[in-house]
C-alpha cells in the first residue's frame, strides 16, 4: 500500500508538472502572436487607415470567435449578468487597440511593448487611490521601479523624447482600467463570454467609424497582412485561455514579458532597430518590476492579468 500511494503521488505530480509546462508554452506561443500582431500591424501602418486597420483586426477576431465557441456552447455562451460592463471593457479595449496602432506608427516595436507592459504597476497604482486597497511597501517599490524604466527609455528632455510617447501611456491607463473591469467581471463571468462580447463590441463600435476611414488598398498583400493581424490576435488570445486552464495564473503571468524579447526580435528583422544600451537597462527594470507586481497582483486577486495588445 504504501508503495502504491507513493506511485500514484509520483504519477500526480508528473502530471501535475506536464501541465504546468504545457501552459508555460502556450504563454509563450501567446505572447509570440501578439508580438507578431504588432510588428504587422507597424508594417500596416505605412498603407492602411488606422481605423481600417482596427476593423478588420476586431472584425476577423468577433467571426472566428463565433465560429468556433457558438456551436460548441450554444446561447449560455451569450449571458451576462452585466452588459454594462461587457460594453464598456469591450470599449475599453478598442481604445487601448486604437492607441496602439497609433504608438507603433511612430514607436519601435521593443520600446512600445516594454512601456505598455508597465499596466500591471499602474492596477496597483488605481488599486490604492481608486479601489482604496492596501498595498505593501513591497508593491510601491516595483511600482516605483517599473516607472523609473519607463523613464529611462523614454528619457524626457532628451532627443528621444517625443509627443508620441504620449500614446503608450494613454494606452496603458484604457489598458489598467480594462484590466480592473475584468477582475471584477471575471468573479461572475465566464472568461469565453467574456472575450466573445470583447470582440463584437468592438467590431460592432469600430463600424461606426471605419465608413470615414475606408480606403482601396494599393495590393492584395496589404489585405493578406491584415488578415495575418486578424489571425494573430484570435490565435494568441485563444492560446492565453488554453494556458490558464492548465496552469495558475500567478505561475504564467511572469512569462508574458517574454514579450519584450520578441518585439525586439521583430524589431530587428522587419524595420532594423536595435535598443541601445540605455532603452536595454529601462526594458530590464521594466521586465523584472513589471513580472514580480503581476505576479503579486494575480495571486492576490486569483485572476490573470491579459497583455496589453493591438
Amino acid at each position: 500500500m504504501p508503495g502504491g500511494a507513493t506511485a500514484t503521488s509520483r504519477i500526480t505530480r508528473d502530471i501535475e508538472s506536464e501541465r504546468i509546462l504545457a501552459g508555460i508554452g502556450l504563454v509563450l506561443l501567446a505572447v509570440a502572436c501578439f508580438a507578431t500582431l504588432d510588428t504587422a500591424t507597424k508594417l500596416s501602418t505605412a498603407a492602411v487607415p488606422i481605423l481600417m486597420g482596427v476593423w478588420v483586426r476586431y472584425a476577423f477576431q468577433a467571426v472566428a470567435t463565433t465560429l468556433v465557441l457558438l456551436p460548441r456552447h450554444g446561447t449560455t455562451l451569450l449571458r451576462t449578468r452585466h452588459p454594462r460592463y461587457q460594453l464598456l471593457r469591450g470599449a475599453l479595449l478598442l481604445a487601448s487597440s486604437t492607441l496602439a496602432f497609433l504608438s507603433l506608427r511612430y514607436m519601435p516595436l521593443a520600446e512600445f511593448t516594454s512601456i505598455v507592459l508597465i499596466a500591471p504597476l499602474v492596477i496597483t497604482l488605481l488599486a490604492a487611490t481608486t479601489l482604496k486597497e492596501q498595498v505593501s511597501p513591497l508593491r510601491w517599490a516595483l511600482v516605483a521601479g517599473g516607472f523609473v524604466g519607463t523613464l529611462v527609455i523614454l528619457r524626457p528632455g532628451g532627443g528621444a523624447f517625443s509627443w508620441a510617447v504620449l500614446l503608450p501611456i494613454g494606452l496603458v491607463l484604457t489598458n489598467a482600467w480594462f484590466q480592473v473591469l475584468t477582475s471584477k467581471l471575471a468573479r461572475t463571468e465566464n472568461p469565453l463570454t467574456m472575450h466573445f462580447y470583447t470582440g463584437w463590441v468592438g467590431t460592432l463600435l469600430a463600424s461606426v467609424a471605419v465608413p470615414f476611414a475606408w480606403t482601396a488598398l494599393p495590393s492584395w498583400q496589404w489585405w493578406a497582412l491584415l488578415c495575418l493581424m486578424g489571425l494573430m490576435g484570435t490565435i494568441g488570445h485563444f492560446l492565453l485561455i488554453l494556458a490558464y486552464q492548465r496552469t495558475p495564473a500567478s505561475t504564467l503571468t511572469p512569462y508574458l514579458y517574454a514579450q519584450i524579447a520578441f518585439a525586439m526580435l521583430g524589431g530587428w528583422i522587419m524595420f532594423s532597430q536595435v535598443p541601445d544600451v540605455v532603452s536595454l537597462t529601462g526594458m530590464a527594470l521594466i521586465a523584472v518590476c513589471g513580472a514580480a507586481g503581476a505576479w503579486l497582483t494575480v495571486r492576490e486577486r486569483r485572476v490573470p492579468i491579459e497583455p496589453a495588445e493591438s
